[in-house]
């Protein structure tokens, strides 16, 4: 994410129809990712808990964009107190912005900036979700992540992006949300998880996606959404940084996919448009930090990293026994540590910053930044998430029962159903309204009326 610049007012920009433009539409590319998001993690599970996963990100779009409004963008970028949070009356309820009032040092409206970083606000505690499938009643999990977004999510932001924030101030480079976004989600859902236990038949029921067309679907959203979610991280478009984040994003992603599929094809034999899907979100998860710093053959080294660890890291579940139901932790959490560390090996010096890696004669100093930007995110995620799920599970508790948990989350939480096989309609509103069947009519009998 590109730092929020000092200048002097002779020199402030003005206004850029162009770049607000560009800006707006980003934040508009940014927030299809989450229903692109809902398809693909809806696609990945069973039949019986498909709403309830869309259901599970959809809902993010509306509590995460209130509390953003009434304090969260206060929290991650307003002025800094302490290095750890933001805090500017100002931005408290969007009240005191004016219309054209620039975001410091930019030629965007304050406002377009606040509408983009909450798009990011909004997909990262969405992105938790696919780790907890089939088994937390709806209630907990908005209550959940209405405390995660503010208390982990919001003051992170501030950390790695946020003027005077820690990890900003220290020089971690992330460009777009490796740490604030992929290993934060990740770790979280590892710490959520790790409270909640394991679904009922873990390891032992057929738990396959229902529908790969579905996943394929909401990948190519995620795909074309990230566009946005990267490129438009440099907040304008003069300069051509911009440009190459675009590059990179397609030229990552593509690598990641072709690498993901060779290590099945070795390891399985055989290439599944699940493995497609899958390590093409990796490859997107870890250009995010990256994408900025490196080249586009350091782009191509990024994705196949990735792409192969990513594909490695999700069996580890069930090696080690956590449940994991759709890779959060595997894809995320592994991306968006390969993708930052190796901002420490592949950066340039010459894209967003001088910065270089160890393999441009930058020695060992950027790769120890980005390792401890890597491990305090993960520490602080990991442990604040597990607290936040141990007590919204002793007060109102975050799972359905065994026995709802096996008849569908989707009936139970949502009284709806995903498919609709009788032709009677799968929501309630169907099921009571439908007309009553005639009477049955016995051939050459009269029917009393």
């Amino acid at each position: 994410m590109a730092p929020a610049i000092t200048t002097l007012a002779a020199d402030a920009p003005a206004l850029s129809a162009a770049n607000t433009g560009f800006m707006l539409i980003c934040s508009a590319l940014v927030m299809l990712m989450t229903p692109g998001l809902a398809f693909f993690y809806g696609g990945m599970v069973r039949v019986k808990s498909t709403l309830n996963m869309l259901m599970m990100s959809f809902v993010s779009l509306g509590i995460v964009t209130i509390l953003w409004v009434l304090y969260g963008f206060s929290i991650a970028f307003g002025t800094d107190v302490g290095s750890i949070v933001g805090w500017s009356s100002d931005y408290v309820g969007l009240s005191g912005i004016g219309i054209t009032e620039l975001w410091d040092g930019y030629t965007i409206p304050v406002y377009v900036f606040a509408v983009f970083q909450l798009m990011f606000a909004v997909i990262t505690p969405a992105l938790i979700s696919g780790a907890l499938a089939d088994r937390v009643k709806f209630t907990a999990w908005a209550l959940f992540i209405t405390l995660w977004a503010t208390i982990v999510y919001f003051p992170v932001a501030h950390w790695v992006w946020g003027s005077g924030g820690w990890l900003f101030e220290m020089g971690v480079i992330d460009f777009a949300g490796g740490t604030a976004v992929h290993i934060n989600a990740g770790a979280a859902a590892l710490g959520v998880i790790l409270v909640i236990g394991k679904r009922v038949g873990f390891k032992k029921d057929p738990m396959r996606p229902h529908s790969l067309p579905l996943v394929m679907l909401g990948a190519a959203l995620l795909w074309f959404g990230w566009f946005g979610f990267n490129a438009g991280s440099w907040l304008g478009n003069d300069d051509g940084v911009g440009a190459v984040m675009f590059v990179n994003t397609q030229v990552a992603t593509a690598a990641a996919m072709l690498a993901w599929l060779a290590y099945e094809k070795i390891r399985h034999g055989s290439f599944t448009t699940l493995g497609a899907a899958s390590g093409a979100v990796a490859g997107l998860v870890a250009i995010t930090p990256a994408g900025g710093s490196v080249s586009p053959l350091g782009a191509i080294a990024v994705g196949a990293v990735a792409g192969l660890l990513c594909a490695m890291a999700v069996g580890l579940k069930y090696k080690f026994g956590y449940d994991d139901s759709l890779d959060v932790v595997g894809v995320h959490l592994v991306g968006g540590i390969v993708g930052s560390l190796l901002v420490g090996f592949f950066a340039t010096g010459g894209v967003q910053s001088d910065a270089k890696g160890l393999f441009y004669g930058g020695g060992l100093e950027q790769l120890g930044k980005q390792a401890i930007g890597v491990f305090a995110v993960l520490a602080y995620s990991l442990i604040a998430s597990a607290i936040l799920a141990l007590i919204v599970d002793k007060t109102i508790g975050m799972r359905v029962s065994e026995d709802d948990e096996v008849s569908g989350i989707d009936q139970v939480e949502h009284a709806e159903t995903a498919y609709d096989f009788s032709g009677a309609g799968g929501g309630t509103s169907s099921r009571t309204t439908a007309a009553a069947p005639a009477p049955a009519v016995t051939e050459n009998k009269k029917v009393d009326a």
